[in-house]
Order: C-alpha cells, then sequence, then structure tokens
C-alpha cells in the first residue's frame, strides 16, 4: 500500500505533535491559519488563500495572502474552508432521553428520578464534548439540567476543568403551573420543582427572573404555554423587564398556534423558540420587533417550511437550534445537531443563510459581539471542512479541524491511503 504524500504513521505523529502543542500554548503565543478559502458569513464572500492571524485568543488579523510575520507558529490546512465555529441557539446538554422508555413525559420523570446533580454533570461534560468535536464552538443552553447544573457545567468549561463549547446558559425555565409534566400525582408534583420554576402571578414572575439572575443565567427561559396552561401578559411583561434590567435576553418556547408568540412579542422577548403554527400576523410583529426565530425543526414538514419561507420574507432574523435531547444510536450528539442545517435549505434558505444562522445571528441573538464571524478582535473559534458550504451544506457535518479560544480543540488527518 502506498501513500499520497507521508506515510500514515508520519503523518499521524505530526498531526499529533502540533494538536499536542496547539493545546498547550503559552499565552503570549502567536499562530497564524491559512486556508485555500474562507467564508465571511457577514458579506457572503470567499475569501481566497485566506490568512489568519491569532493572538491569545483573539484574531489579529484576517485577509487574502496576508503576510504572516516571522517566529510565528502555522497551521496550513491546505484545500479546505474556513469558517467561524457554529453556534447552537437551542440545545439540552445535560438532559437525554431514550426512546425505548416511552414518550416525553414518561422520560421526564424517569430523569427527575434517576438522575442526580453529580450524574446530569457528568452527562454534560460527555455531550458538551461531543458538541465541540462537531464544530459547535458555542452554545445557548435552555435549560432541563436540573436545579443549577447547567451553571457548573458552563463554569468547569470556562476554567478549563472540562472540554466542550462556550456555553450560554438558562438555570430553570420559567413555566406555568406543572412546567411541561403532564398529569402526575400530588407526590410528584413535587419533582417539577428541580426542572422547572412554576409562575402564578406577576410577583412569582418578578422573584423567579430575579433568582435566575442571582443564581448566574445568562438569559431566561420561558415556557409560555404548555397545551391551554399559558403564562399570562402581565406576567411575560414583567418577566422581559426584570430581564432587561439586568441585560439578560428572553428566549420563549411558544407553540400551538398564534396566541402565545403573540403575548411573548406584546412583551418584547428576544427571540421566540419553535414558533411552528404562526401566521404571518405574528411573523411581521416580530420582524417590526427585530424579534428571533429559533427554529427546531425536523425534516420534511410542510408547514414548517413554509413557515420558514414566511419568516425569511417578512424579514424575521433566523438563529437555527436543534433542541435534540433524545439517544440516536451510533451517533454523538454533535453528529446529530450538524446534520440540522440541510433541513433549513430544504425549506427554501440559502446556503449563505443558513450560515449566517448558524453563526453571526445566533452570536447577536445572544449578545456577544467576540463570536459568530471571523473578523479582527473577535475570539479566534475556527473549524475547516472539505468541500464549500456555499455549494453543499451538508460539508458541515464532517468538521475535522475545530479551533476554540486560539487552541486547537480537534484536528483529524486527511492524508488519505490508496491501493
Amino acid at each position: 500500500m502506498q501513500l499520497k504524500t507521508i506515510s500514515l504513521t508520519t503523518s499521524f505523529v505530526l498531526l499529533s505533535i502540533l494538536l499536542v502543542n496547539a493545546q498547550n500554548q503559552k499565552p503570549t503565543d502567536k499562530t497564524a491559519v491559512t486556508a485555500k478559502r474562507m467564508i465571511d458569513v457577514r458579506s457572503g464572500k470567499e475569501i481566497p488563500d485566506v490568512v489568519i492571524l491569532i493572538e491569545n485568543n483573539k484574531i489579529t488579523g484576517v485577509g487574502s495572502k496576508l503576510k504572516i510575520p516571522d517566529s510565528i507558529q502555522i497551521i496550513a490546512l491546505g484545500d479546505v474552508t474556513l469558517l467561524p465555529g457554529l453556534i447552537d441557539a437551542h440545545t439540552h446538554l445535560l438532559h437525554q432521553y431514550y426512546a425505548k422508555y416511552g414518550d416525553d413525559n414518561s422520560n421526564r420523570l424517569l430523569e427527575m428520578v434517576q438522575l442526580g446533580p453529580a450524574k446530569r454533570a457528568l452527562l454534560g461534560v460527555r455531550l458538551a464534548r461531543e458538541m465541540l468535536e462537531a464544530g459547535f464552538t458555542s452554545v445557548r443552553d435552555l435549560g432541563n439540567a436540573g436545579i443549577n447544573a447547567d451553571i457548573a457545567l458552563r463554569d468547569a468549561i470556562n476554567s478549563g476543568d472540562v472540554i466542550g463549547p462556550r456555553m450560554f446558559v438558562s438555570t430553570r425555565a420559567l413555566s406555568p403551573v406543572g412546567g411541561q409534566f403532564q398529569s402526575v400525582t400530588p407526590a410528584a408534583q413535587e419533582l417539577i420543582s428541580q426542572e422547572y420554576v412554576q409562575i402564578s402571578g406577576a410577583e412569582e414572575a418578578r422573584k423567579a427572573v430575579r433568582q435566575a439572575i442571582y443564581d448566574g443565567a445568562d438569559c431566561i427561559k420561558v415556557i409560555a404555554n404548555v397545551g391551554t396552561r399559558r403564562l399570562s401578559l402581565e406576567e411575560m411583561k414583567v418577566i422581559v423587564a426584570e430581564a432587561r434590567r439586568a441585560n439578560l435576553p428572553i428566549a420563549v418556547h411558544a407553540t400551538d398556534g398564534d396566541g402565545p408568540s403573540m403575548i411573548a412579542v406584546e412583551a418584547g422577548v428576544s427571540s421566540i423558540e419553535h414558533a411552528y403554527t404562526v401566521s404571518d400576523t405574528v411573523l411581521n410583529s416580530m420582524a417590526r420587533k427585530k424579534i428571533f426565530l429559533v427554529p427546531t425543526d425536523v425534516p420534511g414538514v410542510t408547514r414548517y417550511q413554509e413557515r420558514i419561507k414566511r419568516a425569511v420574507k417578512a424579514g424575521v432574523r433566523i438563529a437555527i437550534g436543534s433542541d435534540i435531547y433524545y439517544e440516536f444510536p451510533g451517533k454523538t450528539r454533535g453528529q446529530i445537531s450538524a446534520g440540522m442545517y440541510k433541513t433549513y435549505v430544504a425549506s427554501g434558505m440559502t446556503n449563505i443563510e443558513v450560515l449566517r444562522a448558524a453563526t453571526i445571528n445566533p452570536a447577536d441573538l445572544i449578545g456577544n459581539n467576540s463570536i459568530g464571524a471571523i473578523e479582527v478582535g473577535r475570539f479566534a473559534d475556527i473549524i475547516a471542512v472539505k468541500g464549500n458550504p456555499l455549494a453543499d451544506i451538508s460539508v458541515l457535518e464532517n468538521v475535522f479541524f475545530v479551533m476554540k479560544d486560539g487552541k486547537v480543540s480537534k484536528y483529524q488527518s486527511v492524508v488519505k491511503a490508496e491501493d
């Protein structure tokens, strides 16, 4: 068996050395990443023969055939496409259901009974690493994490104790009485507070937001409705006012027609999650108020696809979220999540619109101008794929290089053997 260039053993050793060195960079290290092309997600243009200069964890220069200073580490990736690290706008990294146990409600009860904070945190450690390895350098994690286990995971990642994407977390979701549980016995109802803060009145809403802020939330997650159980406009307005005072965005789960979504829009939230059945009236109001739509669609549902087309036409900004929380045997959480983008191309979005909805749009929704684009001053969150996502969005399912915060998190060899 012969190799195209160098032996696989030599290739593996060289790449391993590069990965180890990159992961142990000193704070003053400088790096250049080069590739045949980069997609500028803001302009939608390709930058050929791109050079990205990095110092510490920030991008200091980016351009075509940019001069590389002497005495700088170079990561030459060759004929690949560079992109900003992906951002999943709706995750649940401390939360996993299994089809063998039945429906959501059955799994929800089992999760409450069987998983304590320690097991939940360990689940989160595994799923966080799987997300990063798939190219997700940041996520917005929206509840279903018990009492502040998401805070613990976020802080462990930030301190370098475990490996994962940047997490922007909500703590427990605020909800109508009963949370997202269906009918349970009075004894079992005591479990609900482990997963949701139940709201009954404006003052309870105010107190819940203040508690989330105290606990360290990066955003506020609200369940607007669970079937016929709904939060009122007064409660929603109080939630928004308290969150805005702390400069926190508000994400609202809203389904089942226009009613819950319109209450959220009138209150002035930051994003509406799911919104599977909203009318043009709601979408036009969202566009006027600059409220994001975070769709979490499954493939091939005609009414979902039509809603995406109507949202784009209305001028609603879209930030794509996976909302994956079931196990898919044989695939990691990251691999499942990375497959979501072709769903939106099938719904009529252009490839560049999807790329924006996976990078710069969720960064703006989160309110962090240091992520979401490869630009001077932003964090060096960079991924590489073979092929060009402007031509084929499915290449995002095979990310072989991941850099987060200026450090290489994944670098797979692309050297292939031939008979």
